[in-house]
């Protein structure tokens, strides 16, 4: 992976947590729990060699620690999202500005697309874009239009009917140009086709969501298969304590813009 990313923009969780979206069926998040684990992330993320910049928290969205959905990042652009939950849409305009002062080329997707940060995989200069719940064709059409502008190509997998996923990323990432992590029922999706792809098995599915951050990939702890594989292929793999996240439907990707 040819990209060196040198900063993130972070938020952190607020008391009210636990108020936001999620059909995980885990329990409650302990918001001090989730406090230490995304404080032991933005660690990982300054060892990875980022200067990590704190937006102020939002308790007006307990959703919004999962900055990741409000924007997608690509060489030379940013595109803001229109989230798919209501009760989210209003946290784009609180990362507007932090934003437009790292990249000046921003776009914005506009109604009747909605789209989730949380459904796009970059893959070299390709995008997949998940088409869920939160993600409309509409939206994904848009980004695929923003996106060929920067020299992307893009496509659409449908994931509606995968039942253990919230978004694309939750079941597929890519960690190199060369090769994508995914979980069982997206491994032989025919838009992969012509990919070299990891597969997770189900007993580690949530651990798919891992993330390349130069040197390193971070990878939920608990998971030792996958950290295993990764580190037989030649990564680094820093596991990370996710575990109140993954109550909230989240995971690794999801806690930061990464530039």
């Amino acid at each position: 992976m040819s990209h060196v990313f040198t900063r993130a923009l972070v938020r952190a969780p607020t008391a009210n947590f636990a108020d936001g979206l999620t059909a995980a069926q885990l329990g409650a998040p302990d918001f001090s729990r989730a406090s230490a684990q995304h404080a032991a992330y933005c660690t990982a993320l300054r060892e990875c060699g980022l200067s990590v910049e704190f937006l102020a928290p939002q308790r007006t969205y307990p959703d919004a620690t999962f900055i990741e959905d409000t924007a997608v990042i690509v060489r030379g652009l940013v595109v803001l999202t229109r989230p798919g939950a209501a009760s989210r849409l209003g946290e784009v305009a609180t990362v507007r500005e932090a934003v437009m002062r790292v990249v000046g080329n921003v776009r914005e997707i506009v109604a009747p697309g909605t789209l989730d940060g949380g459904d796009v995989c970059e893959h070299g200069t390709h995008l997949f874009i998940g088409i869920s719940h939160r993600t409309n064709a509409e939206g994904a059409r848009q980004l695929a239009a923003f996106a060929a502008e920067a020299g992307y190509s893009a496509s659409t997998i449908d994931i509606r009917g995968i039942a253990s996923i919230l978004h694309l990323k939750s079941g597929l990432v890519s960690v190199d140009d060369g090769l994508l992590v995914a979980i069982d029922a997206l491994a032989s999706h025919a838009a992969l086709k012509g990919h070299e792809v990891l597969c997770v098995g189900a007993s580690e599915a949530y651990a798919a969501n891992c993330v390349r951050v130069n040197a390193r990939v971070l990878v939920a702890e608990g998971f030792p298969r996958l950290a295993a594989e990764l580190a037989s292929r030649g990564f680094d793999p820093l596991p990370l304590s996710m575990s109140e996240f993954q109550k909230m439907d989240g995971g690794l990707s999801c806690l930061s813009l990464r530039f």
